[in-house]
Protein backbone atom coordinates (compact mmCIF):
# COMPACT_ATOMS: atom_id res chain seq x y z
CA UNK A 1 0.00 0.00 0.00
CA UNK A 2 1.41 3.40 -1.00
CA UNK A 3 1.40 6.31 1.40
CA UNK A 4 -1.84 8.30 1.29
CA UNK A 5 -2.65 11.64 2.86
CA UNK A 6 -5.61 13.96 3.32
CA UNK A 7 -5.01 16.93 1.04
CA UNK A 8 -6.67 19.96 2.62
CA UNK A 9 -7.11 21.62 -0.76
CA UNK A 10 -8.78 18.66 -2.48
CA UNK A 11 -10.53 17.82 0.81
CA UNK A 12 -10.00 14.09 0.37
CA UNK A 13 -7.44 11.35 0.94
CA UNK A 14 -5.18 10.98 -2.10
CA UNK A 15 -2.22 8.84 -3.16
CA UNK A 16 1.02 10.64 -2.47
CA UNK A 17 3.21 11.17 -5.55
CA UNK A 18 6.26 13.35 -4.95
CA UNK A 19 7.26 16.10 -7.36
CA UNK A 20 10.70 14.51 -7.72
CA UNK A 21 10.89 10.67 -7.54
CA UNK A 22 12.54 9.39 -4.39
CA UNK A 23 12.56 12.79 -2.70
CA UNK A 24 10.06 14.52 -0.43
CA UNK A 25 10.13 18.26 0.18
CA UNK A 26 8.13 19.58 3.13
CA UNK A 27 7.62 23.13 4.32
CA UNK A 28 5.74 23.90 7.50
CA UNK A 29 5.28 27.33 8.97
CA UNK A 30 7.45 27.95 11.98
CA UNK A 31 6.67 30.29 14.82
CA UNK A 32 6.47 34.03 15.08
CA UNK A 33 9.02 34.27 17.88
CA UNK A 34 7.17 36.69 20.16
CA UNK A 35 6.85 34.51 23.28
CA UNK A 36 7.61 31.02 24.57
CA UNK A 37 6.04 28.18 22.52
CA UNK A 38 3.14 26.27 24.01
CA UNK A 39 2.00 22.70 23.41
CA UNK A 40 -0.42 23.89 20.74
CA UNK A 41 2.53 25.08 18.67
CA UNK A 42 4.66 22.03 19.32
CA UNK A 43 1.92 19.55 18.42
CA UNK A 44 2.57 20.57 14.82
CA UNK A 45 6.30 19.99 15.27
CA UNK A 46 5.69 16.50 16.66
CA UNK A 47 3.23 15.63 13.86
CA UNK A 48 5.67 16.59 11.12
CA UNK A 49 8.55 14.94 12.95
CA UNK A 50 6.65 11.62 12.92
CA UNK A 51 5.73 12.17 9.24
CA UNK A 52 9.37 12.80 8.42
CA UNK A 53 10.49 9.64 10.25
CA UNK A 54 7.86 7.51 8.50
CA UNK A 55 8.64 8.81 5.01
CA UNK A 56 12.34 8.25 5.69
CA UNK A 57 11.53 4.67 6.72
CA UNK A 58 9.70 4.26 3.40
CA UNK A 59 12.95 5.08 1.62
CA UNK A 60 12.44 8.71 0.66
CA UNK A 61 15.10 11.35 1.01
CA UNK A 62 13.22 13.93 3.08
CA UNK A 63 14.06 17.62 3.10
CA UNK A 64 12.10 19.64 5.63
CA UNK A 65 12.22 23.42 5.98
CA UNK A 66 10.57 25.31 8.85
CA UNK A 67 10.96 29.07 8.98
CA UNK A 68 11.37 31.49 11.86
CA UNK A 69 9.27 34.67 11.60
CA UNK A 70 11.53 37.15 13.37
CA UNK A 71 9.97 40.39 12.09
CA UNK A 72 6.28 41.08 12.64
CA UNK A 73 3.88 43.62 14.16
CA UNK A 74 3.49 41.49 17.30
CA UNK A 75 7.24 41.31 17.83
CA UNK A 76 7.63 45.08 17.41
CA UNK A 77 4.75 45.82 19.77
CA UNK A 78 5.91 43.43 22.50
CA UNK A 79 9.50 44.62 22.28
CA UNK A 80 8.38 48.24 22.59
CA UNK A 81 6.22 47.40 25.60
CA UNK A 82 9.13 45.64 27.29
CA UNK A 83 11.68 48.29 26.34
CA UNK A 84 14.01 45.90 24.53
CA UNK A 85 15.26 45.79 20.93
CA UNK A 86 12.89 43.87 18.69
CA UNK A 87 15.65 41.64 17.36
CA UNK A 88 16.78 40.74 20.90
CA UNK A 89 13.25 39.72 21.87
CA UNK A 90 12.91 37.64 18.69
CA UNK A 91 16.24 35.91 19.23
CA UNK A 92 15.43 35.15 22.88
CA UNK A 93 12.25 33.33 21.91
CA UNK A 94 13.90 31.65 18.94
CA UNK A 95 16.20 29.99 21.48
CA UNK A 96 13.14 29.04 23.54
CA UNK A 97 11.67 27.43 20.42
CA UNK A 98 14.82 25.36 19.93
CA UNK A 99 14.65 24.24 23.56
CA UNK A 100 11.06 23.12 23.02
CA UNK A 101 12.03 21.15 19.88
CA UNK A 102 14.78 19.38 21.79
CA UNK A 103 12.69 18.82 24.91
CA UNK A 104 10.16 16.77 22.93
CA UNK A 105 12.70 14.89 20.84
CA UNK A 106 12.02 16.58 17.49
CA UNK A 107 14.74 16.27 14.88
CA UNK A 108 15.96 19.69 13.73
CA UNK A 109 14.74 20.80 10.28
CA UNK A 110 16.99 20.35 7.29
CA UNK A 111 17.11 24.12 7.33
CA UNK A 112 15.47 26.80 9.46
CA UNK A 113 15.62 30.15 7.63
CA UNK A 114 14.88 33.47 9.31
CA UNK A 115 12.61 35.97 7.59
CA UNK A 116 15.05 38.85 8.11
CA UNK A 117 17.69 36.98 6.12
CA UNK A 118 15.59 36.96 2.95
CA UNK A 119 14.44 40.53 2.36
CA UNK A 120 15.98 40.84 -1.16
CA UNK A 121 14.21 37.66 -2.29
CA UNK A 122 10.91 38.94 -0.86
CA UNK A 123 11.25 42.20 -2.77
CA UNK A 124 11.94 40.19 -5.93
CA UNK A 125 8.81 38.06 -5.41
CA UNK A 126 6.63 41.10 -4.71
CA UNK A 127 7.86 42.74 -7.91
CA UNK A 128 7.02 39.58 -9.85
CA UNK A 129 3.45 39.65 -8.49
CA UNK A 130 3.14 43.32 -9.50
CA UNK A 131 4.51 42.53 -12.96
CA UNK A 132 1.89 39.80 -13.38
CA UNK A 133 -0.83 42.33 -12.57
CA UNK A 134 -1.90 40.97 -9.18
CA UNK A 135 -0.44 43.54 -6.75
CA UNK A 136 -0.16 47.31 -6.49
CA UNK A 137 1.56 50.00 -4.50
CA UNK A 138 -0.88 52.01 -2.38
CA UNK A 139 -1.78 55.37 -3.88
CA UNK A 140 -1.79 57.11 -0.48
CA UNK A 141 2.01 57.42 -0.31
CA UNK A 142 2.27 55.02 2.65
CA UNK A 143 4.77 52.80 0.88
CA UNK A 144 2.48 49.79 1.37
CA UNK A 145 2.07 47.16 -1.36
CA UNK A 146 -1.07 45.01 -1.48
CA UNK A 147 -2.15 41.82 -3.18
CA UNK A 148 -5.23 42.44 -5.34
CA UNK A 149 -7.54 39.57 -4.34
CA UNK A 150 -10.14 40.48 -6.97
CA UNK A 151 -7.56 39.96 -9.70
CA UNK A 152 -7.03 36.33 -8.71
CA UNK A 153 -10.13 34.19 -9.46
CA UNK A 154 -8.83 31.21 -7.46
CA UNK A 155 -8.56 33.21 -4.24
CA UNK A 156 -10.42 31.32 -1.50
CA UNK A 157 -10.02 27.88 -3.08
CA UNK A 158 -7.89 26.47 -0.26
CA UNK A 159 -10.24 27.47 2.56
CA UNK A 160 -13.39 27.06 0.47
CA UNK A 161 -14.57 30.66 0.86
CA UNK A 162 -15.92 33.27 -1.52
CA UNK A 163 -14.28 36.67 -1.52
CA UNK A 164 -17.56 38.50 -0.88
CA UNK A 165 -18.06 36.47 2.31
CA UNK A 166 -14.60 37.15 3.75
CA UNK A 167 -13.82 39.60 6.51
CA UNK A 168 -11.49 42.52 5.72
CA UNK A 169 -7.78 41.81 6.11
CA UNK A 170 -6.63 43.19 9.46
CA UNK A 171 -2.94 43.56 8.61
CA UNK A 172 -3.15 47.25 7.65
CA UNK A 173 -5.55 50.21 7.60
CA UNK A 174 -8.00 50.07 4.67
CA UNK A 175 -7.31 53.59 3.33
CA UNK A 176 -4.73 52.56 0.75
CA UNK A 177 -6.51 49.39 -0.38
CA UNK A 178 -8.66 48.88 -3.45
CA UNK A 179 -10.60 46.23 -1.56
CA UNK A 180 -10.63 45.82 2.25
CA UNK A 181 -9.74 42.13 1.77
CA UNK A 182 -6.49 42.94 -0.02
CA UNK A 183 -3.54 41.92 2.15
CA UNK A 184 -0.14 43.50 2.66
CA UNK A 185 2.90 42.23 0.80
CA UNK A 186 5.07 45.13 1.97
CA UNK A 187 4.49 47.58 4.83
CA UNK A 188 5.91 51.07 4.49
CA UNK A 189 7.98 52.47 7.35
CA UNK A 190 5.92 54.41 9.89
CA UNK A 191 7.28 57.17 12.09
CA UNK A 192 8.06 55.89 15.57
CA UNK A 193 8.99 52.39 14.42
CA UNK A 194 12.62 51.26 14.87
CA UNK A 195 14.65 52.14 11.80
CA UNK A 196 16.39 48.78 12.19
CA UNK A 197 13.04 47.11 11.44
CA UNK A 198 12.94 48.50 7.89
CA UNK A 199 14.80 47.90 4.66
CA UNK A 200 15.11 49.86 1.38
CA UNK A 201 12.81 48.79 -1.45
CA UNK A 202 11.45 50.16 -4.75
CA UNK A 203 8.43 51.39 -2.76
CA UNK A 204 10.41 53.08 0.01
CA UNK A 205 11.74 51.83 3.32
CA UNK A 206 9.62 49.21 4.99
CA UNK A 207 9.35 45.56 5.93
CA UNK A 208 7.64 42.48 4.53
CA UNK A 209 4.11 41.35 5.29
CA UNK A 210 3.76 38.05 7.10
CA UNK A 211 2.49 35.95 4.19
CA UNK A 212 5.18 36.87 1.66
CA UNK A 213 7.86 35.60 4.04
CA UNK A 214 6.83 31.95 3.82
CA UNK A 215 6.25 32.01 0.06
CA UNK A 216 9.76 33.37 -0.41
CA UNK A 217 11.60 31.00 1.92
CA UNK A 218 9.78 27.85 0.81
CA UNK A 219 10.48 28.68 -2.83
CA UNK A 220 14.15 29.45 -2.27
CA UNK A 221 14.98 26.19 -0.49
CA UNK A 222 12.44 23.72 -1.91
CA UNK A 223 11.86 25.12 -5.40
CA UNK A 224 8.91 26.72 -7.14
CA UNK A 225 7.04 23.40 -6.84
CA UNK A 226 7.40 21.23 -3.75
CA UNK A 227 5.47 18.40 -2.14
CA UNK A 228 3.84 19.19 1.20
CA UNK A 229 2.98 22.44 2.91
CA UNK A 230 1.79 22.01 6.47
CA UNK A 231 0.79 23.80 9.60
CA UNK A 232 -1.94 24.15 12.17
CA UNK A 233 -5.58 24.37 11.12
CA UNK A 234 -5.64 27.99 12.29
CA UNK A 235 -3.16 28.92 9.52
CA UNK A 236 -5.36 27.66 6.70
CA UNK A 237 -6.94 31.10 6.38
CA UNK A 238 -5.72 33.68 5.86
CA UNK A 239 -2.03 32.71 5.99
CA UNK A 240 -1.93 29.64 3.76
CA UNK A 241 -4.64 30.95 1.47
CA UNK A 242 -2.57 34.08 0.92
CA UNK A 243 0.67 32.16 0.47
CA UNK A 244 -0.85 30.01 -2.25
CA UNK A 245 -2.49 32.92 -4.05
CA UNK A 246 0.56 35.20 -4.16
CA UNK A 247 2.94 32.39 -5.15
CA UNK A 248 0.77 31.12 -7.98
CA UNK A 249 0.02 34.70 -9.07
CA UNK A 250 3.78 35.11 -9.56
CA UNK A 251 3.82 32.04 -11.81
CA UNK A 252 5.07 29.53 -9.25
CA UNK A 253 3.17 26.21 -8.84
CA UNK A 254 3.87 26.14 -5.06
CA UNK A 255 2.74 23.22 -2.83
CA UNK A 256 1.29 20.05 -4.36
CA UNK A 257 -0.36 18.89 -1.11
CA UNK A 258 -1.58 20.64 2.05
CA UNK A 259 -1.63 19.03 5.50
CA UNK A 260 -3.21 20.73 8.51
CA UNK A 261 -3.16 19.39 12.06
CA UNK A 262 -6.05 19.96 14.45
CA UNK A 263 -6.05 22.31 17.40
CA UNK A 264 -4.91 21.54 20.89
CA UNK A 265 -7.64 22.85 23.16
CA UNK A 266 -8.15 23.66 26.81
CA UNK A 267 -11.71 23.79 28.14
CA UNK A 268 -12.97 23.43 24.58
CA UNK A 269 -11.13 26.46 23.22
CA UNK A 270 -8.21 26.60 20.83
CA UNK A 271 -5.02 27.09 22.81
CA UNK A 272 -3.69 30.56 22.05
CA UNK A 273 -1.74 33.31 23.75
CA UNK A 274 -4.52 35.82 23.16
CA UNK A 275 -6.94 33.69 25.19
CA UNK A 276 -4.38 33.14 27.92
CA UNK A 277 -5.03 29.38 28.03
CA UNK A 278 -1.52 28.25 27.22
CA UNK A 279 0.80 25.61 28.59
CA UNK A 280 4.40 26.29 27.68
CA UNK A 281 6.52 23.29 26.78
CA UNK A 282 9.23 24.09 29.31
CA UNK A 283 6.70 24.14 32.16
CA UNK A 284 4.85 20.98 31.14
CA UNK A 285 8.02 18.87 30.88
CA UNK A 286 8.93 19.88 34.42
CA UNK A 287 5.83 18.05 35.65
CA UNK A 288 5.62 15.14 33.20
CA UNK A 289 8.26 13.04 31.41
CA UNK A 290 9.03 14.64 28.05
CA UNK A 291 8.57 11.35 26.21
CA UNK A 292 5.12 11.01 27.80
CA UNK A 293 4.20 14.48 26.54
CA UNK A 294 5.36 13.50 23.07
CA UNK A 295 3.30 10.28 23.24
CA UNK A 296 0.29 12.33 24.30
CA UNK A 297 0.70 14.63 21.27
CA UNK A 298 1.27 11.93 18.64
CA UNK A 299 -1.19 9.25 19.74
CA UNK A 300 -4.40 10.96 18.46
CA UNK A 301 -4.85 11.40 14.73
CA UNK A 302 -3.12 14.56 13.61
CA UNK A 303 -6.30 16.04 12.10
CA UNK A 304 -8.32 15.61 15.30
CA UNK A 305 -8.74 18.22 18.02
CA UNK A 306 -7.07 17.21 21.27
CA UNK A 307 -8.12 18.37 24.72
CA UNK A 308 -5.29 19.17 27.11
CA UNK A 309 -5.84 18.07 30.70
CA UNK A 310 -3.87 16.80 33.66
CA UNK A 311 -5.73 13.49 33.40
CA UNK A 312 -4.67 13.07 29.76
CA UNK A 313 -1.02 13.75 30.58
CA UNK A 314 -1.17 11.37 33.54
CA UNK A 315 -2.62 8.65 31.30
CA UNK A 316 0.17 9.21 28.75
CA UNK A 317 2.69 8.95 31.59
CA UNK A 318 1.17 5.63 32.67
CA UNK A 319 1.24 4.37 29.06
CA UNK A 320 4.91 5.31 28.76
CA UNK A 321 5.64 3.47 32.02
CA UNK A 322 4.11 0.30 30.54
CA UNK A 323 6.26 0.67 27.43
CA UNK A 324 9.42 1.29 29.43
CA UNK A 325 8.71 -1.53 31.87
CA UNK A 326 8.69 -4.08 29.06
CA UNK A 327 11.57 -2.39 27.22
CA UNK A 328 13.84 -2.44 30.27
CA UNK A 329 12.92 -5.96 31.36
CA UNK A 330 13.54 -7.24 27.83
CA UNK A 331 16.88 -5.42 27.67
CA UNK A 332 17.93 -7.13 30.90
CA UNK A 333 17.14 -10.52 29.37
CA UNK A 334 18.48 -10.23 25.81
CA UNK A 335 20.46 -6.99 25.61
CA UNK A 336 20.15 -4.19 23.06
CA UNK A 337 19.13 -5.43 19.60
CA UNK A 338 19.02 -4.00 16.11
CA UNK A 339 15.56 -2.78 15.04
CA UNK A 340 13.33 -5.52 13.68
CA UNK A 341 10.69 -5.70 10.94
CA UNK A 342 7.65 -3.41 11.02
CA UNK A 343 4.34 -5.29 11.47
CA UNK A 344 2.07 -5.07 8.45
CA UNK A 345 -0.76 -3.64 10.57
CA UNK A 346 1.48 -0.81 11.74
CA UNK A 347 2.61 0.01 8.20
CA UNK A 348 -0.97 -0.02 6.92
CA UNK A 349 -2.04 2.40 9.64
CA UNK A 350 0.83 4.83 9.02
CA UNK A 351 0.33 4.69 5.25
CA UNK A 352 -3.32 5.63 5.73
CA UNK A 353 -2.91 9.37 6.30
CA UNK A 354 -0.48 8.91 9.17
CA UNK A 355 -2.95 6.86 11.23
CA UNK A 356 -1.12 6.99 14.55
CA UNK A 357 -4.06 5.81 16.74
CA UNK A 358 -4.11 2.38 15.07
CA UNK A 359 -0.31 2.32 14.92
CA UNK A 360 -0.03 3.03 18.66
CA UNK A 361 -2.48 0.18 19.29
CA UNK A 362 -0.16 -2.16 17.35
CA UNK A 363 2.76 -1.01 19.51
CA UNK A 364 0.94 -1.81 22.74
CA UNK A 365 -0.23 -5.14 21.38
CA UNK A 366 3.41 -6.04 20.75
CA UNK A 367 4.28 -4.99 24.31
CA UNK A 368 1.51 -7.26 25.62
CA UNK A 369 2.99 -10.18 23.65
CA UNK A 370 6.43 -9.33 24.99
CA UNK A 371 5.28 -9.32 28.61
CA UNK A 372 3.61 -12.70 28.08
CA UNK A 373 6.85 -14.03 26.60
CA UNK A 374 8.83 -12.80 29.62
CA UNK A 375 6.45 -14.55 32.00
CA UNK A 376 6.72 -17.73 29.89
CA UNK A 377 10.52 -17.36 29.81
CA UNK A 378 10.40 -17.58 25.98
CA UNK A 379 13.64 -15.72 25.32
CA UNK A 380 13.39 -16.06 21.55
CA UNK A 381 9.98 -14.39 21.50
CA UNK A 382 11.19 -11.70 23.89
CA UNK A 383 14.03 -10.92 21.48
CA UNK A 384 11.65 -10.79 18.50
CA UNK A 385 9.25 -8.43 20.23
CA UNK A 386 12.03 -6.19 21.57
CA UNK A 387 13.46 -5.78 18.05
CA UNK A 388 10.00 -4.92 16.69
CA UNK A 389 9.18 -2.53 19.53
CA UNK A 390 12.53 -0.81 19.00
CA UNK A 391 11.57 -0.13 15.37
CA UNK A 392 8.17 1.23 16.31
CA UNK A 393 9.61 3.46 19.03
CA UNK A 394 12.11 4.80 16.50
CA UNK A 395 9.27 5.74 14.12
CA UNK A 396 7.47 7.54 16.94
CA UNK A 397 10.67 9.16 18.19
CA UNK A 398 10.24 7.51 21.60
CA UNK A 399 13.22 5.16 21.81
CA UNK A 400 14.90 6.09 25.13
CA UNK A 401 18.24 4.79 23.83
CA UNK A 402 18.26 7.05 20.76
CA UNK A 403 20.82 9.81 20.41
CA UNK A 404 17.97 12.35 20.44
CA UNK A 405 16.90 11.47 23.99
CA UNK A 406 20.41 10.83 25.21
CA UNK A 407 21.34 14.37 24.11
CA UNK A 408 18.20 15.75 25.79
CA UNK A 409 19.58 14.71 29.13
CA UNK A 410 21.34 18.07 29.51
CA UNK A 411 24.83 19.41 29.18
CA UNK A 412 25.74 19.01 32.84
CA UNK A 413 27.64 16.08 34.38
CA UNK A 414 26.10 12.64 33.82
CA UNK A 415 25.00 11.48 37.26
CA UNK A 416 22.91 8.56 36.02
CA UNK A 417 25.47 5.98 37.17
CA UNK A 418 25.59 7.56 40.62
CA UNK A 419 21.80 7.61 40.88
CA UNK A 420 21.53 4.00 39.70
CA UNK A 421 24.16 2.95 42.20
CA UNK A 422 22.46 4.65 45.13
CA UNK A 423 19.06 3.30 44.17
CA UNK A 424 20.45 -0.22 43.77
CA UNK A 425 22.09 0.01 47.20
CA UNK A 426 18.68 0.77 48.74
CA UNK A 427 17.08 -2.07 46.76
CA UNK A 428 19.77 -4.46 48.04
CA UNK A 429 19.06 -3.26 51.59
CA UNK A 430 15.33 -3.84 51.02
CA UNK A 431 16.00 -7.38 49.77
CA UNK A 432 18.16 -8.08 52.81
CA UNK A 433 15.39 -6.81 55.10
CA UNK A 434 12.83 -9.05 53.38
CA UNK A 435 15.17 -12.06 53.56
CA UNK A 436 15.42 -11.60 57.33
CA UNK A 437 11.65 -11.02 57.48
CA UNK A 438 12.05 -7.43 58.67
CA UNK A 439 9.06 -6.30 56.61
CA UNK A 440 8.74 -2.98 58.43
CA UNK A 441 12.22 -1.97 57.23
CA UNK A 442 11.47 -3.18 53.69
CA UNK A 443 8.22 -1.20 53.62
CA UNK A 444 10.01 1.89 54.89
CA UNK A 445 12.40 1.74 51.93
CA UNK A 446 9.46 1.30 49.55
CA UNK A 447 7.75 4.32 51.12
CA UNK A 448 10.96 6.35 50.82
CA UNK A 449 11.07 5.62 47.10
CA UNK A 450 7.41 6.57 46.75
CA UNK A 451 7.98 9.87 48.54
CA UNK A 452 10.70 10.64 45.98
CA UNK A 453 8.34 9.89 43.11
CA UNK A 454 9.91 6.50 42.39
CA UNK A 455 8.24 3.13 41.94
CA UNK A 456 9.65 -0.28 42.89
CA UNK A 457 8.64 -3.23 40.71
CA UNK A 458 9.42 -6.78 41.83
CA UNK A 459 10.26 -9.04 38.86
CA UNK A 460 11.62 -12.55 38.40
CA UNK A 461 15.01 -10.96 37.78
CA UNK A 462 14.85 -8.92 40.98
CA UNK A 463 13.53 -5.52 42.07
CA UNK A 464 13.84 -2.54 39.74
CA UNK A 465 12.96 1.12 40.12
CA UNK A 466 11.48 3.71 37.78
CA UNK A 467 10.10 7.23 37.89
Amino acid sequence: MAFRLFDSKQKQVVDFEPVRPGEVSIYHCGLTVQSAPHLGHIRKEVVFDVLRRWLTHLGYHVQIVANVTDIDDKILNKAAAQGVPWYALAYHFELELHKAYAALGCLPPTYEPRATGHIPEMIELIQAIIDHGHAYAAADGSGDVYFDVRSWPAYGSLSGQRVDEMQPAEDAAPEGKRDPRDFALWKGYKEGEPLTASWPSPWGRGRPGWHIECSTMSGKYLGDAFDIHGGGMDLKFPHHENEMAQSQAAGRPFAKYWMHNGWLTMAGEKMSKSLGNTATVTEVVKRYPARAVRLYLLAPHYRSAVELSEAALEEATAQLARLDSFFNRALDLVGELDPGPIPAEFAAAMDDDLGTPAAVAVLFNEVRKGNQAIEAEDIGEVARVLATVTSLLNIFGLNPLSATWQAAGGAGPDLSAVVDGLAQAWLDERKAARDRKDYAAADAIRDLFADLGLKIEDTAQGARWSL
